[in-house]
Formats: C-alpha cells, sequence, structure tokens
C-alpha cells in the first residue's frame, strides 16, 4: 500500500516534468479562478467555451508557419480571440442576432477552420496537442508565458474589479455615474479572458482551457455568496484540481490536462449536492421548515 509520501509527494520530488506541470497549472488556476467568477456573474459562462475555441485559428496559422512555436503559436491565439470578440460584438449590434449567437457562429467556424489548417501540415500528434495540450511538456518559454498572464490578470483586477462587480450588477448605474467606465471595463475584462485562454490553452488545449475557468467559479458559487470568498475558494478549488488531477494521472497512467478538468468537475459534482447551496441542503432545509 502506497504512503503518503509515495503517493502525493513523491511524483513531484522525483520527475521534473511534473514540477514543471503543477507549477503551471497551479499558475492558471491561481489567475483563472476570478476570471470564471466574473464571467458567471456576469452571465458569460458560455462566452469563455466560445472564446477558447475561437483562438485555434490563430494557433493553427502560427503552427503552420513556425510549428509548435510558442511565440508564433501565442501571437497568432491572441490575435485570433481579439478579432472573434470584437467581430462577434459588432455583428451583435448589426443584426438582429444576439451576442451569444454570434459568438456561437463564430466559434463553431473557428474550431472546424483550426483543425482544418494543422490537419494541412500535422500530424495526429500535433492535432492532439493543440486539441488537448501538453501540461507535462510545459517548457521555460511557456511556464514563463502563463506566469506573466497570470500576473498580469491579478494586476488587471485590481484596477477593474470595482467598476467590473458594478458593471456586473448594475450596469445602469455604472453608465449614469462613469460615462464611458462600463464598455472600457468590459473591453479590458474581455481582454483579460482572452489572455487566459491563450495561457491555458498551451496546457490544457483549446478544448479544455476553459475547463479550470469555470468549474472552479461554478463550483465555489454552491458554497459562498460574497465576491473575495468566491474568488478565494475557487481559486482553492482550482489548485486542488490541478494538484489531485496531477496525482490522479501519474498513479493510473491518465492523461494529465483531462484529469485535472475532470477533477474540477468532480469537485462541482459534490458541491452540486452537499454545498450550502447544493441539492441536499435544499431539500434538508425544505425538510426542516416543514417539520
Amino acid at each position: 500500500m502506497l504512503g503518503l509520501h509515495d503517493l502525493l509527494i513523491a511524483p513531484f520530488a522525483d520527475f521534473e516534468f511534473m514540477r514543471r506541470a503543477l507549477v503551471g497549472a497551479v499558475a492558471l488556476a491561481l489567475a483563472a479562478a476570478p476570471v470564471g467568477v466574473m464571467l458567471m456573474l456576469r452571465r458569460m459562462s458560455l462566452t469563455g467555451d466560445a472564446m477558447s475555441h475561437a483562438i485555434l485559428p490563430g494557433a493553427a496559422v502560427g503552427y503552420l508557419l513556425s510549428g509548435l512555436s510558442l511565440t508564433a503559436m501565442t501571437v497568432g491565439g491572441l490575435l485570433a480571440g481579439v478579432i472573434v470578440a470584437v467581430a462577434a460584438g459588432a455583428v451583435a449590434r448589426a443584426s438582429r442576432l444576439g451576442e451569444d449567437v454570434s459568438l456561437a457562429a463564430f466559434y463553431l467556424t473557428s474550431l472546424a477552420l483550426g483543425v482544418t489548417i494543422v490537419s494541412l501540415k500535422g500530424s495526429n500528434v500535433d492535432l492532439l496537442h493543440v486539441l488537448f495540450g501538453s501540461v507535462l511538456a510545459l517548457d521555460d518559454g511557456a511556464l514563463t508565458l502563463i506566469a506573466a498572464i497570470s500576473t498580469a490578470t491579478l494586476l488587471a483586477f485590481a484596477a477593474i474589479l470595482r467598476p467590473l462587480a458594478l458593471d456586473s450588477v448594475d450596469p445602469g448605474f455604472l453608465r449614469a455615474v462613469g460615462g464611458g467606465a462600463g464598455a472600457l471595463t468590459h473591453l479590458v475584462f474581455m481582454g483579460v479572458v482572452v489572455l487566459n485562454l491563450v495561457g491555458g490553452f498551451h496546457a490544457l488545449g483549446t478544448l479544455m482551457a476553459v475547463g479550470l475557468m469555470m468549474l472552479p467559479a461554478a463550483g465555489a458559487r454552491l458554497w459562498v455568496d460574497d465576491l473575495t470568498a468566491l474568488f478565494a475558494v475557487a481559486a482553492t478549488i482550482g489548485v486542488v484540481s490541478a494538484i489531485v488531477g496531477l496525482v490522479v494521472s501519474y498513479h493510473l497512467s491518465l492523461p494529465a490536462g483531462p484529469s485535472i478538468v475532470l477533477t474540477a468537475g468532480a469537485i462541482w459534482f459534490a458541491s452540486l449536492l452537499v454545498g450550502r447551496r447544493g441539492l441536499l441542503a435544499g431539500r434538508l432545509g425544505r425538510r426542516h421548515l416543514e417539520a
């Protein structure tokens, strides 16, 4: 039977690639948590998923030009994400389609286009790398990028949190007292979303980059209501998911990225059942009132 050291510590103590994966996943979780919380509070949860697919064509063009180049794929992903975010908003304003419909159309087209572009030059292994990431193969450049994105995210949130929170609960009041502050805040926030999805793309791939963003936020919402507490609980769930997911993937020989996201999903499901706002808590509360 494995001891506690062999179970939890040995994978990271014995293998450098596990330590790199841990650092990258934890940094990503700490930055993605507040982003996911605000997406959830602004009723934009599916926007994150749409944007994660939208960065694929840009990353694929970077891959087509330079192979698995960190710089080329990052710049391509950023450009594609920004273009799709702006284009979806413009289409929504210029037509009868809502922004959610526009995003869905763009991200489905982007996903198909990105897969096609990668397939023109790469193998199935390269396609899997782009779609599902390679958290166990993070090099110094990728770790530096993820750390920079995490730092920039936290600094940006420190600067825009007050107007962002106000815009989430009462955008009319913010427009009345702040002029164009709401539009600028939303623009900065969408830029932060794209940045985190690009960072997540390198570790978890385009299909699951949003996993460490939304699942911890959804799980935290079932336990607490206060915004600061939501950030803290979501970040904790993200970090725990990263650690446990990597340990499970190591001992059971499972792919690391999906293991991390599955762990976050398991925590969300447990929270759905037994959280303060969970299904069982609601049923027990009703029984108490009936009694």
